[in-house]
């Protein structure tokens, strides 16, 4: 016998969970990566590109876009010329750093873990 499906006496869809909207700013392609390597101090593109490595320089200039459009990042302007940008953390970004340090340190132990395990024969 099946359970017959109540309807919802919510009236109001919930509100967006804050980690589902925090993990969505961070769930893009390389996002963590950039936050990471901002956090020390600003960088401007192309030391970002050889900082993160395989990052394609469009997919870099989207994840600056958006982040700079989240408020995480910070566009600068550096005088000279010709006129270059430096990107750095906001400090809504500066928070995200000891989630993701937390997030690394994880990474660390788990290949650790793989490293010492040995693979299972077939």
């Amino acid at each position: 016998m099946a359970l017959r499906v109540r309807k919802s006496k919510v009236s109001e869809p919930p509100p967006v969970c804050p980690l589902t909207a925090c993990m969505k700013l961070l769930g893009g392609a390389w996002t963590p990566n950039v936050v990471w390597y901002l956090r020390g101090e600003p960088r401007r593109f192309g030391e970002l590109r050889g900082d993160i490595g395989r990052i394609s320089a469009k997919v870099l200039s989207a994840r600056l876009r958006q982040l700079q459009a989240s408020g995480v990042v910070v566009r600068n302007a550096v005088a000279g010329s010709p006129p270059s940008f430096e990107y750095e953390l906001s400090e809504l970004g500066r928070e995200l750093v000891p989630a993701i340090a937390a997030i690394v340190a994880v990474g660390e132990k788990l290949k650790r873990r793989a490293v010492t395990r040995p693979a299972k024969a077939r």
